[in-house]
Formats: structure tokens, C-alpha cells, sequence
């Protein structure tokens, strides 16, 4: 990995999925994942209910015995789910574990499998670095989260993740939606005025800033909104589109991701 990569002259910087994620993170005090549709959405929607989440890379056919295991559910794929069904729909975890919903469900445990910000999640607990989960929803309490945390050093150095999405192929296709919730948060830190931001992270912050007027249509307009409404999971964007509505700071601790604000 080249040293112009790291971006280690900066306390923010900003990169996509698991390489940029390896580029970042080697001085890094804590990671930041951000996946927009659905990942980190669902995470902040499963904690508004006071679920435990269990990050889990994307392997169906061991994720159900990983939760049993764990006396958890497991979150099926969302084109395989059935009406009733947890999946990594935030429309359905918002259904299963939502205010007002008979048992209470808080304490209940979720594995929630994703190709993408999951599988990072996942990667980056095993390689030791701190990892917190942040969407459009509750990217201004993160921020403040991580400024709170800033002792006599200053700010914590932080690498913003992106997780993009996938080709056929199997590459990063970077996402417009995982570069507008990256900058939310770059964006939240910035006007706190804490730590130095790299031209990348900058550059993502600005990205948001450009969006944040008319988030909900630009996000059900960008290719991979347009990919869920298409499938007839358009309440999954609006979701995704609610700006600073959760105060929820998804912490990964051990497993599982638990609310460290409260």
C-alpha cells in the first residue's frame, strides 16, 4: 500500500469498501461504515427498537446456525423474504421490532448478513479496529459522539468507509447513496470543528452538501434507489432518507453492534 493512500497526514479521511478500508485503517482509531441501502439503515432501525445486531458476511448457508448459536434471529435475503419475515429490508425490521410492537422486543438479538457493509463490518472487527455504524439517519449523532470522544490528543483519527455495491463481477460499484451518507457524517464533524479532513473526505462532505436539500428524490433517484424501488422496496429509500431522525450510535462491541449513546 502506498503511504499517499492512507491519507495520514489528515484525522478524517474517506475511502471505498474493503481495500480502502485496508489503506486507512492501519493508524485509525475507529472506522466508520457507512451503507446507506440498507445495512447501516437497518442497523440504526433494529437499535431504535432496542435490538442487538450481529454483523455477518454473506453466507446464508451458515448464518442461520451463527444465530442460533446466539439464540438470534436471522435476517434473510431480502428478494427471498415473505410477508412477515426480518430481512435486510429496514421497512421489515422497522415492521418486527418498531415502537409499540407486542412482546416488547428490546433485548432481542438480530444476525443481519450483507454483502457489503456487513461483510466490512465483520472484516474489520477481525482486524481489531474499533467499528461504529452511520447512515443518513443518524449521521449528526455519530459525529457528536465522536467529538465527545476527543480527550487532550484531540479528535479521534476516523476513516469514513464507504461500502458501495457490487457489480456482476464482483468489484466495488461505488454508489452515490454511500458517498451522500459518508459525507453526512465528514459533513456533521466539519461543522463541529474538530480534526483535519483530507481532500477526500472534503470532497464527500461537499457531495452531501449538494444533496441535502432534496435528499428523499435524489435518493430514490440515484441507480441503486432506483434498483430497490424498481423490486417494490421504495419505503426501504424513503427510510434510508430520513436525515437525523435516530440518535442511535451503532458501537460494535465483541459481536454484536449495541447503541453507544445510551
Amino acid at each position: 500500500m502506498l503511504p499517499a493512500h492512507r491519507q495520514g497526514a489528515y484525522r478524517l479521511r474517506f475511502d471505498w469498501g474493503p481495500a480502502g478500508a485496508a489503506a486507512l485503517i492501519e493508524d485509525c482509531d475507529v472506522a466508520v461504515v457507512v451503507d446507506v441501502l440498507s445495512f447501516t439503515t437497518t442497523l440504526t432501525v433494529a437499535l431504535d427498537g432496542g435490538v442487538g445486531v450481529y454483523p455477518y458476511r454473506w453466507d446464508p448457508a451458515s448464518a442461520a446456525g451463527y444465530a442460533a448459536e446466539r439464540g438470534a434471529t436471522v435476517a434473510v435475503g431480502r428478494s427471498r423474504a415473505v410477508p412477515g419475515d426480518v430481512s435486510l429490508s429496514p421497512g421489515s425490521v422497522r415492521a418486527a421490532f418498531g415502537p409499540g410492537r407486542v412482546p416488547d422486543t428490546r433485548g432481542h438479538r438480530l444476525v443481519l448478513p450483507s454483502p457489503n457493509g456487513s461483510a466490512l463490518s465483520f472484516g474489520l472487527a477481525e482486524a481489531g479496529v474499533e467499528v461504529v455504524g452511520a447512515s443518513l439517519r443518524n449521521a449528526t449523532a455519530v459525529a457528536h459522539w465522536l467529538s465527545a470522544r476527543g480527550g487532550a490528543a484531540g479528535l479521534p483519527r476516523v476513516a469514513v468507509i464507504a461500502a458501495g455495491e457490487r457489480w456482476p463481477d464482483g468489484d466495488i460499484r461505488p454508489g452515490l447513496e454511500d458517498l451522500w451518507g459518508a459525507g453526512a457524517v465528514l459533513r456533521a464533524l466539519g461543522a463541529l470543528g474538530v480534526g483535519a479532513a483530507s481532500p477526500e473526505a472534503r470532497a464527500a462532505a461537499d457531495a452531501f452538501a449538494a444533496a441535502e436539500g432534496d435528499m428523499r428524490d435524489r435518493l430514490r433517484d440515484c441507480a441503486s434507489g432506483r434498483e430497490l424501488v424498481d423490486k417494490g422496496f421504495g419505503e426501504d429509500v424513503d427510510i434510508a432518507a430520513e436525515l437525523d431522525t435516530s440518535a442511535v450510535v451503532p458501537l460494535l462491541r465483541g459481536e454484536a453492534f449495541v447503541d453507544a449513546a445510551s
